[in-house]
């Protein structure tokens, strides 16, 4: 299994970033898909996932309303459509894949696969 995360870069604040999660070994039609952040000296945070079932999508109250996350099965590959860019977004992202269920989609112990991650920085 390999997920692998891209779309990274440097943004200033207010701008616009795609982020692509290609999974490869998996179907994403069978494992909830995450996305996670960690910021330098920060711990590991949820950011959304999209559910392998229905494809219904969670949002962390810090990105709701900015941060639009969908798939393409047809390409096994999650998107994370990031708007209104902030500085406090900066940090690593990364996907990862696993049984989630609603109740534990905000987990990172739900996920069993992750990616290498893709560095976002935006700038003020």
């Amino acid at each position: 299994v390999q997920l692998q995360a891209s779309g990274g870069g440097l943004v200033q604040a207010g701008g616009s970033l795609r982020l692509s999660c290609a999974a490869s070994g998996l179907s994403i039609t069978q494992y909830t898909v995450g996305w996670f952040r960690q910021a330098p000296g920060k711990e590991r945070e949820f950011v959304s996932s999209i559910r392998w079932s229905g494809g219904s999508s969670y949002y962390s109250d810090s990105v709701k309303g900015r941060f639009i996350i969908s798939r393409d099965t047809a390409k096994n590959t999650v998107f994370l459509q990031m708007n209104t860019l902030k500085p406090e977004d900066t940090a690593i992202y990364y996907c990862a894949a696993g049984r989630a269920i609603t109740s534990t989609v905000r987990q990172s112990n739900a996920y069993n696969y992750w990616g290498q991650g893709t560095q976002v920085t935006v700038s003020s």
